[in-house]
């Protein structure tokens, strides 16, 4: 047990009553005091020793569960995700393309000396009456090429970007998701653990009733059915929640079970009034990254094809050389220039190439645009019809039926219900809760989903 768990345990009103025996004790004045004293200092001690702990100023036992609300949920996600951290390595990479795209080629030099002589039976006749050249080039770059470059390379950059923030869009989207489906699954979970121990109570009294022969034992086998169904029940929803931790520990990164608090802010906030088809398409087609990414890659489809049919302009390059003694007269210093000539290749395959290029992303892009007006349509009616659903339920509704239950159950062990009443009863009070989690959950994911697919969160 931690030192925390250990104050915990300790029951302040002991000590409340040991000051009030101390009071009471008849030895002398002074001893009198000074146990009062020693115990009301002993009781501010443990208190301020429990608030330190709570604080997590000492160290305590290893945490297995992290309690955490929504926005803390997203901001470790953003410091802990490895996906997240991976995506900013590709952006860092994207723009030092930037950067290389920048770069003017290097100058080539070219060096020759004299190996061997014949006339004079010399090796490495480099001497002033030997033989050495030397030449350097410099290629410069025609038709913008470099500019060109630089705008590929930029557009690059800035679509990675995008792709960067689509990946964050949905691993928060998922994120969202884990967290109100663990919720409310470990909501239903409580209410089928608390039922689960009520049952076991009732099934150990009529067990008591029938070995005085009260209780016949058909009775007893129905209420163990019962209490079979509901442990099957449970295991499916720990198995739910096991998947849902999974993958939320996943997201976070984080190895402790994670405890989803969920302030009243976090669900009243879905109470606003929804856009139209029309302000929330034009929200999409501001805030979505997918939707920028593909007006970004097919500008970039088009630098690429300006910079192809640039290439089909051969560079010049220009130099100058120095030969000693292989020219027509010694020391001789020369100026050189070069170019290929466009006769064979004139980079047309890759024109072609772009140009289509070009054109299949401008077909992408229409067709997005399509899919995300349709997702913003469909996400809208959902969120219409699970709202419908939700608001047909009466608000008391779940306070009620938890009434109900309690009633069923003290009239059941009173003998004022019958077997098949209170099965009836119990076995729909367990479905219906787990439906209206289910329901609740669903709303939640509705509004989820049209945040989703807008692309900003219009419910703050």
């Amino acid at each position: 047990m931690s030192i925390y768990d250990t104050l915990k345990s300790i029951n302040v009103r002991s000590i409340n009553s040991l000051l009030i025996k101390s009071a009471t004790i008849k030895p002398d004045i002074c001893t009198q005091n000074r146990t009062v004293n020693s115990l009301f200092f002993l009781k501010m001690f443990l208190k301020l020793l429990a608030a330190v702990c709570s604080l997590g100023v000492l160290p305590s036992a290893a945490q297995d569960t992290l309690s955490l609300t929504l926005r803390q949920a997203d901001s470790l996600f953003l410091r802990q995700n490895l996906q997240a951290l991976a995506g900013r390595f590709q952006i860092d990479a994207a723009r030092a393309q930037v950067a290389q795209a920048r770069l003017f080629d290097n100058p080539t030099v070219y060096l020759e000396l004299n190996a061997f002589n014949p006339t004079a039976g010399q090796l490495f006749d480099v001497g002033p009456g030997g033989q050495k050249a030397l030449s350097i080039q410099q290629t410069i770059l025609l038709a913008g090429k470099r500019n060109k470059r630089v705008a590929v390379a930029t557009q690059q950059a800035r679509l990675t970007e995008l792709q960067f923030s689509d990946l964050l869009r949905s691993l928060r989207f998922d994120l969202h998701s884990r967290f109100y489906s663990i919720y409310f699954t470990a909501s239903s979970l409580r209410i089928y653990d608390q039922q689960r121990g009520r049952l076991t109570e009732i099934i150990a009294a009529f067990e008591r009733q029938y070995g005085k022969n009260n209780v016949s034992l058909r009775e007893i086998v129905r209420l163990k059915a019962l209490l079979l169904q509901l442990t099957n029940d449970q295991l499916e929803l720990r198995n739910l929640l096991i998947d849902q931790q999974r993958d939320l520990r996943v997201l976070l990164q984080t190895e402790a079970a994670v405890r989803p608090i969920v302030l009243d802010a976090d669900i009243v906030r879905y109470s606003q009034s929804l856009p139209s088809l029309q302000e929330a398409t034009a929200l999409a087609f501001s805030n979505r990254p997918d939707l920028q990414g593909s007006d970004v890659a097919v500008r970039q489809a088009d630098a690429n094809l300006a910079l192809q049919r640039a290439l089909a302009t051969p560079d010049v390059r220009l130099g100058g050389m120095f030969d000693q003694n292989a020219s027509y007269t010694p020391n001789y210093i020369g100026l050189t220039a070069s170019i290929d000539l466009p006769i064979l290749n004139r980079n047309q395959g890759n024109i072609r190439s772009a140009q289509a290029q070009g054109q299949f992303l401008r077909l992408g892009q229409r067709n997005l645009q399509s899919v995300v007006e349709n997702e913003i349509r469909a996400s809208l009616e959902q969120i219409q019809q699970t709202e419908q659903a939700y608001r047909s339920i009466d608000p008391n509704f779940s306070g009620q039926y938890d009434e109900l239950i309690q009633s069923v159950l003290r009239n059941f062990e009173k003998g004022n219900l019958s077997l098949v009443e209170f099965v009836d009863l119990f076995e729909t009070y367990l479905d219906n809760t787990r439906q209206l989690n289910r329901l609740r959950a669903d709303r939640v994911n509705a509004y989820e989903q049209l945040t989703y697919v807008i692309g900003t969160d219009i419910f703050r």
